[in-house]
C-alpha cells in the first residue's frame, strides 16, 4: 500500500527512514506560459541514494529527503493516480489521417477557423503598435 509523507512533525521524523533505493514520488505544477500544450500537473521521482554521513537521514543526491517533503509539502511512496510522469510521453493529439486523407470541414469549422485567423491578426496588430513584435 502506497504511503503518503505530508508536511507535518509526524511525517518529517517517519521519513527519515525510509530504506535506501527506494523510489519517492512529488507533483510538480507546471508553468502554463512556458509549456501551453502540457499537463498542468506532472509527477517528478527521486531515489533515495545514501544516508547522511553525519546526521543518518536518508539522501536524495545532494537533497535531504526532509527538504524534499518542505519544498514540496506532499511525497509519495508510489506514483499518484491521474498524474503523468514527466519521464511518460504526452498524450498523442493527432495522428496519421489512414487511406481517407480528404476530409470536408463542415460551416461551424470554417467559421471557427476563420475567427482564429482574425483573433491572430488582431493581436498581431496591437502587439506591433505598442513596439513589441512577440
Amino acid at each position: 500500500m502506497p504511503t503518503v509523507y505530508r508536511n507535518n512533525r509526524r511525517d518529517m521524523k517517519a521519513i527519515q527512514r525510509v530504506p535506501t533505493g527506494t523510489t519517492l514520488y512529488v507533483i510538480e505544477e507546471v508553468s502554463r506560459r512556458v509549456a501551453p500544450y502540457e499537463d498542468p500537473r506532472l509527477c517528478a521521482r527521486y531515489e533515495v541514494t545514501h544516508t547522511h554521513p553525519l546526521l543518518g537521514g536518508a539522501m536524495v543526491g545532494s537533497k535531504s529527503v526532509e527538504q524534499l517533503l518542505a519544498e514540496h509539502g506532499t511525497v509519495y511512496t508510489s506514483q499518484p493516480k491521474g498524474v503523468r510522469g514527466m519521464w511518460e510521453p504526452s498524450p498523442q493529439v493527432a495522428g496519421p489521417l489512414g487511406n481517407d486523407t480528404e476530409r470536408y470541414l463542415d460551416e461551424t469549422e470554417i467559421r471557427g477557423l476563420a475567427k482564429q485567423v482574425r483573433d491572430a491578426n488582431d493581436d498581431r496588430r496591437k502587439a506591433k503598435r505598442r513596439g513589441r513584435w512577440i
